[in-house]
Parts: structure tokens; sequence; C-alpha cells
């Protein structure tokens, strides 16, 4: 079910989607689309959204999500590495966009929901094809390789621009497989869904999948607009960040706020605290919680029916192994993890152990039972409560050669928004600092910009602990001093 004006909504039934879905895939064949090319999708979820993604997969293509708050500037970056041919908006403003992004690149922008709807185009020429060659489809998905790329994302990578992660069919369908055998019989066919995560993000492109094959009517949602959905779709299924569950858990009636008729629920991209999975499964919700990362297709662990703990995040998926480095690390092996970034060999080495395990970047610990316990990052990587993964070294960057900041140390892991420990150079003020804040923000992804500051009089010193002898930020070390004075920064559930 598709939200339309007025607050009616528009039914997609089975047949027309998978007729789109043919049609975007002939109509790109017809364009000279060819196996193993990428296509990136940059826009809001629609069902035009979900047809483009399994369109470009059923005529053998790479798909490359691009998050609709991307910049100009990452866009092209994701164009530029993934060398698609073809870019798909969404609505006039991401067709500028793009259009702008694809300058010099031999590159296609194709909008919808846009006045010069090229979509539209595309697909008449599709269901022309299909016309005129009605086996054409289904010859095309008979010669899918599925240990070949189906989806490409890019990840934040921790000092510099975004990694390619390519996920083979296969890996992704183990991943799947594993899912479905942890969580059966909690999930069943013909379930009413609320999904409103972004498709550009794998837990949001995982849930609509596992709806298509399950058979389940799928309502799209907003950020925006899910907690006023929830009581008038009254879904039996709903998978979340944790910022939902914490909105939940201060509903005063828990049943009037979801409708009555949850029975299934999964928590990800973020850690949700245990007091609120706590608190919910009192009301009879229980919020099952997993972790994993995009290179594993992406979940490695799940709490599941029959084997929950609050304080963990569950045990391994059955095709996979789970072991610790000797510094904590969480290693992984099995099918479902990911061959390497793509092409990016260095990034690769350094993903793997010399053994063939892949580095996590978290640190863990096994309780006797089995089940694994994240206890802290290796990398610098932040997560907002909206389960967003940042670099705090690219924000950082922006002000590496600005006059009036000696260092400035972004923080907010676990938080709505970033904020920033400023450590001010000779004679700057406040309103430089917040000159210099807005600049940067100008350049960067709403989630990535700095909400509120805090100025430092103590200086980052070697002889203090909290800099490298090459005058590198000490990130922890800075946080265990500074952390109490930055948590001031956010307000009550902020």
């Amino acid at each position: 079910m598709v939200p339309g004006p007025g607050g009616t909504w528009r039914p997609v039934t089975w047949g027309a989607f998978g007729a789109l879905i043919r049609s975007v895939a002939l109509g790109l064949r017809c364009q000279g689309f060819e196996a193993g090319d990428c296509a990136a999708v940059y826009g809001q979820n629609s069902v035009e959204w979900a047809a483009i993604a399994l369109g470009v997969q059923a005529v053998g293509g790479v798909l490359v999500p691009v998050y609709p708050s991307v910049t100009r500037d990452g866009l092209r970056d994701v164009l530029q590495r993934s060398e698609a041919p073809f870019v798909f908006a969404n609505g006039e403003n991401a067709l500028a966009t793009a259009i702008d992004a694809i300058e010099g690149l031999r590159c296609k922008a194709i909008g919808w929901d846009t006045p010069d709807d090229g979509l539209a185009l595309l697909v008449e020429a599709g269901a022309a094809a299909h016309r005129a060659t009605p086996a054409l489809f289904d010859a095309l998905l008979k010669r899918i390789d599925i240990h070949q790329p189906g989806l490409m994302l890019f990840t934040s990578g921790t000092s510099g621009p975004p990694k390619g992660v390519p996920l083979s069919h296969y890996a992704v369908g183990v991943n799947a497989r594993d899912w479905l055998t942890c969580f059966a019989p909690a999930v069943t066919e013909g379930e009413v869904d609320l999904l409103w995560l972004p498709m550009s993000h794998i837990f949001g492109f995982g849930e609509l999948c596992l709806g298509n094959t399950l058979g389940w009517t799928t309502w799209l949602s907003t950020p925006a607009t899910v907690m006023a959905d929830l009581p008038k779709v009254r879904p039996h299924v709903l998978m979340s960040v944790p910022s939902i569950w914490e909105k939940l858990d201060h509903a005063p009636d828990l049943d009037a706020a979801t409708g009555g008729r949850l029975r299934f629920c999964l928590s990800g991209g973020a850690g949700l605290k245990i007091a609120v999975k706590e608190r919910l499964h009192g009301q009879g919700l229980t919020v099952y919680e997993g972790y994993g990362l995009t290179e594993a297709s992406p979940t490695l662990t799940l709490n599941r029916p029959g084997a929950v703990r609050f304080d963990t995040v569950g045990r391994a998926l059955p095709s996979l192994e789970l072991k610790l480095a000797a510094d904590g690390e969480i290693l992984a092996r099995g099918p479902s993890v990911f061959e390497g970034y793509h092409a990016d060999p260095e990034a690769t080495a350094a993903a793997f152990t010399e053994d063939g395990w892949l580095k996590t970047g978290d640190i863990g610990r096994f309780t006797f039972d089995g089940f694994l316990q994240i206890i802290d990052r290796k990398k610098d990587i932040l997560v907002t409560r909206g389960g967003k993964n940042i670099a705090p070294a690219n924000i950082e960057r922006a002000f590496a050669d600005d006059p009036a900041i000696a260092h400035l140390v972004v923080y907010g892991d676990g938080h709505k928004y970033l904020v920033a420990g400023v450590w001010p150079a000779d004679g700057a003020d406040e309103a430089t600092i917040q000159a210099s804040v807005e600049a940067a923000n100008a350049g960067l992804m709403r989630v990535e910009t700095i909400k509120k500051f805090k100025m430092f009089d103590e200086p980052l010193t070697i002889e203090g602990g909290l800099l490298t002898p090459t005058q590198k930020v000490k990130r922890k070390a800075v946080y265990a001093r500074f952390g109490a004075a930055l948590e001031t920064l956010y307000g009550p559930g902020e």
C-alpha cells in the first residue's frame, strides 16, 4: 500500500509490481545495460524505487543504493567509483542534483515523479520489448550468476571516501536463509508490514525483499509519518532503528500506539538500551535485536525465539563462525561474508586477517551460553540513535585548515545528532567558531552536521595524553576527559 494525497492509500498488486520490474529490466536492456553494469538509485522509498532496484538485478546488473540525503559531491563520488552508466533520481530536486553530479561522467540520469518522467519512457520501451519477445525476461533471469554481485553499498570510510561493498546474490541469499531459519515460525506468510526504513540501507532493502518472499502486505511509510501510521495500519511486523522503540516505550497506551497487532519486532542499525527492551517486553512486546555490518550481507548474530538475552546481540547465524582476536575484536567467517572492497585491494587486505577472517572493528565478548556482547568499537565510527554510521574524521577534516580552530572533535555516538568539542586558536571567539561550523555544515549531509559545540580552554597536548607524538587526536582519551561536558549539550532523550 502506497500513501497518496489527502491521507488516502493506493494499493499495488503483485501483478502490477511484477510487470513494472520486468519492464524496468527490459527497458534497461534496450538502453544497452549489460549484466555486471551498475545502476544507482537515489531517492525516497516508493514502489518505483523497489521496482527499479529489482529490475536492475533481474537483468544481471548491480544495484547501487544512494541515501536520499547525500550531497552532490557524495553522489558524484559513488557514481564515479561504481562507474554506473545510469542513475535513477526521485523528484525534481534529486534529478537536478543527479544531473549536476554526472557532469563529465559517462552516466545518464533518469528521473521519476518529475514533469519529464524518464522512467515512464524506459518502462514503455520495456513493455514493448516484452510484447515482441515474451520469453526474453525469463531467459535473462536464467542467465544470472548467483555468485556475481547483485548489490553494492558504499560504507563510511574511517578516514577517507566511502568504500564500495559488493555483495553477491549468493551471499545475501545465504544470510536471508539463516535469518528465516532463526525466526521461523515467528514470521509467517501473509503478514502486514509497515516499512519505513530507507531502502537505500541494507536493513530497509532486506525488509522489502523479506516481504516479497513471504507475500506480506507492505504499507510504505516515512520517518516523519511512521508513528501516525502505526495505529492506522495495525501491522503485525515492525522493523526499526532504536529511535522508534524509544518513542513506543514512552507511549501511554502501547496497543493504541501500535494498533494492537504487533507480534514481530526487530531492532537494528544501532544498539537499543536494555531498559527499553525490558520495559517493552513487560508490556508483551519482545523486540529482537541482532548485530551485523554491510560486509557480512549484513547479519552476524540474532536474538531469536527461545534464545533471547537482552544484554546481548544474540548468537551467531547458522552459516557463520565467530571468534575473538587477541585484543577482543570480533572476527567472522562464512559464505555471507563479502570477498573484498570494490577496486580497493589495500582496504580489502586491511579488512581481513591473514587466514581470511573478516575484522568487524568491534570489540566483544561471549557469555557462558554463547551469546555475543558488544563492549567497544575499535574503529572510529559513530552510530547515531537513528542507525546512521558516521566517520568523525571525515567531518573533522573540513576544519583542518581553519585558522580559528586548533582542534575540533566530533561527538555523538548513540545520540540523535552530532555535537563537537572545540579548542580554539588564539584570539578566536564563539562567533568566529559558529561561522566556521556553519560553513562546514553547508557541505555535509544533514546527519553529519554539527548541531552544537562547546569550547574548551584546556589544550590538547602530547604530555597530557590527548595527542599522539604525530599530533593526532587520541579520540577515546578526549572522550574520557571531556565526554561529560559534551553530554551537557544534549537535552533529555536526545
